[in-house]
């Protein structure tokens, strides 16, 4: 009767040592990583656009924010005085052809000598010169779209004086233009690889899929960050983007390491060697406590190097307090 009741109340123990804590199996994985990060939207590139003439401004179709299609005329001077530049220079043009023709007749009956014919081609090339430069002048008083985009910043007005190497307006393209720009640790930069898909988060556009375009080899000299570049490819002008507004990228990436990604709860402690601590279940035993190298560690989980890729374990995530 009394070995009938020892072995009740080791089961009962047992039992209630059973019900006590709260255990899950962990199967090894490869470690995986989201990046979540907030940036903003930026143009790839962008296009100072100025006369290569000089006048005051006449023609103004665009302004800033607005958008046009290649081919367009965005600006254009008053051509005026160009045109009259353009139309003297060719008579002149004109009178130095017939001169050198005059010269060559006159050479013919001996009144003239080939020094005079010398000086007449001379000025022929001179005055076409004048002319070459006067059409171009001309041709250059307007300043066409070389693509479809989007006006940043206009500098002038109508009315104006513009010269030579003065921006007038600067633009951009829309198609494979726009970026995310996203500041980045060492150690997240490490984790990425040029052309990742990545999924970025705008308030007025929804999700768009991005793809890592730009990853600098060297950190921002002020904040020791590295300036990361989204592209997206898949924009357009009705989704109404706004450059420097906000948005939100999230990049995942996978690791060959594979890891236990055990449940924060489950930590007991960690060693003087930086090892977890974890009470382990193994078949028929009880739970014993075990150390494993610490791979990462965030507020939710903590990854433990795994032993083998098809391997798994049972961790105490509740209760392990009890089994002390």
């Amino acid at each position: 009767m009394r070995i009938l009741f020892i072995i009740f109340i080791s089961f009962f123990s047992l039992s209630s040592i059973a019900q006590s804590y709260k255990s899950q199996e962990i199967v090894a994985a490869p470690f995986e990583q989201s990046i979540n990060k907030t940036g903003k939207l930026a143009f790839k590139r962008t296009l100072d656009l100025s006369f290569k003439a000089t006048g005051y401004l006449k023609v103004l179709t665009v302004d800033e924010g607005e958008y046009f299609s290649a081919g367009d005329t965005l600006a254009a001077l008053e051509t005026t005085e160009l045109a009259a530049t353009k139309n003297a220079t060719y008579a002149t043009l004109l009178n130095a052809k017939r001169n050198v023709h005059r010269v060559s007749e006159l050479i013919a009956k001996e009144l003239s000598s080939a020094q005079a014919l010398d000086t007449a081609k001379t000025e022929v090339e001179t005055a076409r010169a004048a002319y070459k430069n006067a059409f171009y002048n001309l041709e250059k008083a307007q300043i066409i779209a070389p693509f479809s985009g989007q006006v940043i910043k206009r500098y002038t007005d109508i009315g104006e004086l513009q010269s030579p190497g003065n921006t007038a307006l600067s633009i951009a393209a829309l198609e494979n233009n726009w970026i995310v720009k996203v500041a980045l640790t060492e150690r997240e930069v490490a984790l990425l690889s040029l052309n990742q898909s990545v999924n970025v988060r705008l308030n007025n556009a929804g999700n768009i899929n991005g793809a890592i375009s730009k990853i600098p080899a060297i950190s921002n000299a002020e904040t020791q960050l590295f300036d990361v570049e989204i592209l997206l490819p898949s924009v357009n002008s009705k989704m109404r983007l706004i450059a420097g507004q906000l948005a939100h990228v999230s990049m995942g990436s996978t690791s060959a390491d594979y890891v236990y990604q055990v449940p924060i709860d489950a930590l007991m402690s960690i060693d003087d060697q930086g090892y977890a601590i974890l009470m382990v279940v193994e078949d028929g035993e009880t739970p014993s406590q075990q150390a494993f190298p610490i791979y990462q560690l965030n507020n939710h989980h903590i990854y433990v190097t795994a032993e083998s890729t098809n391997n798994a374990i049972t961790v105490v995530t509740h209760g392990w307090h009890n089994l002390k």
